[in-house]
C-alpha cells in the first residue's frame, strides 16, 4: 500500500511495498514488510520509518477502541458505533464488513484487521472527517503479526475465546494465549466478559460485563423469547433493554456495547441503552430473511457461534443447512456435526467455501463427530450444492419450524477451488421463498 500524506515534510508518500517507486516516498518497516528491507534499500528507499513514527506524519488524534474475541466482534464494534453515532459524535468503524466514516462506506469489506499502514490511514481519514472515536475489530492474526504496532487504544474489549484458526495458531493454546496477550498491559483500560472462563489479564484498569457472574455491568433478569428484554444494572443504576434482535450472545455484545459506552463517556445508563434499541443489526448476524416460516441467515462457523445461535431457538424444531471451510481448521468440522446433531432435527449438510478441498470429504468430517445413535434420531441430508440444500430445506419447512442457514453470514461469494462464484445466502432464500406457498 502506498499512501499519501496531506502535509509532505521531507517526502510525499509512505509505502510497506518494495516495490513501490522510491522517489518522495518513505518505507515503512514493519513486522510483514521487514523481509523487504533490503530490497526497498535496492529499489532506493533512502528514508525508513517504524510504526511508532507514522504518528508525526499522521494525524492519529482520536479515540480507538479495539475488539477481539472468537465471536461477537463485528455485531458489538457495529452496536458501538450505532450507539456513538445516534448521541452525536462523529465515529469511524473498521473491521470485517470494511471502513465507514459516520455511515459511510469508504472501503469494501476484507481482513478483519487490514495491514498496518492501511489501519493508520483509516484512522487519519477518520480524523480528517473530524472524528472522535474508531471503533475497530483486533483479529488473533493481527496481533500476531503486530499489526496493531504502535497504536494507543483507550479500551480494549473482549467478547470470548472458544476455537478458531487452529489452521493458523497450530494448537488452542497457542489461540487463547494471543487473545490474551490483547489485555496484559495493566496501563490499559480493558472491558471483559466475566463469564470467559480462558480469559486472563492484567487486573489493573479493568471492568467486566457477565450474565452468569457478578459484574460491573450486569443482567439481573432477561428473557430471550421473542427478541431480548433485559434488566441491565451498573452499581446503582438500572434500566430496562427492549430489543428485536435474538439470542444470548446478542445479549452479552449488547452489555459489552453499553459497557463501553458508559465508559468512555459516563452518560446514564437509560440513555445509552435508548439509542442501542434504534441498532438495525448487522447483516448476515442473525439476520431474518423471512418471518413467516422464520429463516435465519448467520455467520457463526464455529461449535461454540453454532451452539449461540442454536440456544437462541430452544422454543422452535430447528431445522439447519451448514458446511465447513476448506484448507482452514479441520479439527472443528465434527465438533461442528455434533453441536449441530444436539439442537437441530434436522440437518442439511452441505459446502461453505472448499476452496481447494473435496466438499464431500468435508462433509464427511462434519458427520464423522455424529455418532451413529445420534445420526438414527436425525434427519441428516448431504447436498454437496449449497443452492439445492437451501432449496430442499425450503421445500421441507414447517411454519413450526425455524431453519437456521450458517457459516456465510453476508458474504457474496462462494469460493470453489481457484473460482470465486457469486453465491448469497439471502438471496437464494428469497428466490426459493416466494415460489412456496406456507
Amino acid at each position: 500500500m502506498k499512501f499519501l500524506l496531506r502535509n509532505p515534510k521531507t517526502f510525499c508518500f509512505i509505502s510497506d511495498d518494495s516495490r513501490e517507486d522510491s522517489k518522495d516516498c518513505a518505507f515503512l518497516v514493519t513486522q510483514s514488510s521487514q523481509k523487504y528491507l533490503q530490497h526497498a534499500r535496492e529499489n532506493g528507499f533512502k528514508d525508513f520509518l517504524t510504526p511508532q513514527e507514522l504518528g508525526k506524519y499522521l494525524d492519529l488524534n482520536l479515540k480507538i477502541i479495539g475488539i477481539t474475541g472468537t465471536n461477537g466482534k463485528t455485531t458489538t464494534a457495529a452496536m458501538i458505533y450505532s450507539i456513538l453515532l445516534d448521541l452525536g459524535y462523529k465515529v469511524g468503524l473498521l473491521g470485517t464488513r470494511g471502513f465507514f466514516i459516520n455511515e459511510k462506506q469508504k472501503r469494501p469489506k476484507g481482513l478483519t484487521t487490514p495491514s498496518l499502514l492501511e489501519i493508520y490511514s483509516a484512522i487519519d481519514e477518520a480524523r480528517l472527517e473530524k472524528c472522535e472515536y474508531f471503533v475497530m475489530e483486533v483479529s488473533s492474526h493481527a496481533i500476531v503479526q503486530n499489526r496493531i504496532e504502535g497504536l494507543i487504544f483507550d479500551l480494549r474489549i473482549l467478547t470470548n475465546i472458544t476455537s478458531d484458526h487452529l489452521d493458523y495458531h497450530k494448537t488452542l493454546e497457542n489461540y487463547i494465549a494471543t487473545k490474551n496477550s490483547f489485555f496484559m498491559n495493566p496501563n490499559d483500560k480493558k472491558l471483559l466478559n466475566k463469564d470467559e472462563s480462558k480469559a486472563q489479564y492484567a487486573l489493573q484498569n479493568t471492568l467486566t460485563y457477565g450474565i452468569e457472574s457478578n459484574a460491573t455491568f450486569s443482567v439481573k433478569a432477561y428473557s430471550l423469547r421473542n427478541g431480548i428484554t433485559a434488566q441491565i444494572t451498573h452499581g446503582k443504576e438500572e434500566a430496562t433493554l427492549d430489543v428485536a434482535f435474538f439470542g444470548k450472545h446478542n445479549l452479552y455484545n449488547a452489555l459489552a456495547a453499553i459497557g463501553a459506552v458508559k465508559i468512555l463517556e459516563d452518560l446514564p445508563l437509560e440513555s445509552i441503552i435508548a439509542k442501542l434499541e434504534g441498532f438495525g443489526g448487522v447483516k448476515g448476524r442473525m439476520q431474518v430473511v423471512s418471518e413467516n416460516p422464520l429463516v435465519i441467515v448467520d455467520f457463526a462457523h464455529t461449535e461454540d457461534g453454532m451452539e449461540k445461535v442454536f440456544e437462541s431457538f430452544l422454543h422452535r424444531k430447528i431445522v439447519v443447512v451448514f458446511g465447513a471451510g476448506g484448507d482452514r481448521d479441520r479439527l472443528k468440522r465434527p465438533k461442528m456435526g455434533l453441536c449441530a446433531a444436539r439442537y437441530a432435527h434436522t440437518l442439511y449438510l452441505t459446502s461453505d467455501n472448499p476452496r481447494s478441498e473435496n466438499p464431500l470429504q468435508i462433509i464427511e468430517e462434519i458427520l464423522s463427530g455424529i455418532p451413529e445413535e445420534l445420526r438414527k434420531k436425525r434427519n441428516i441430508y448431504v447436498e454437496e450444492n449449497r443452492s439445492f440444500a437451501i432449496k430442499k430445506a425450503l421445500e421441507n419447512l414447517q411454519l413450526n419450524e425455524v431453519l437456521l442457514i450458517l457459516g456465510k453470514g453476508d458474504e457474496n461469494y462462494q469460493i470453489i477451488g481457484e473460482e470465486t462464484l457469486e453465491f448469497d445466502d439471502c438471496k437464494e432464500v428469497e428466490k426459493y421463498i416466494k415460489n412456496k406457498v406456507f
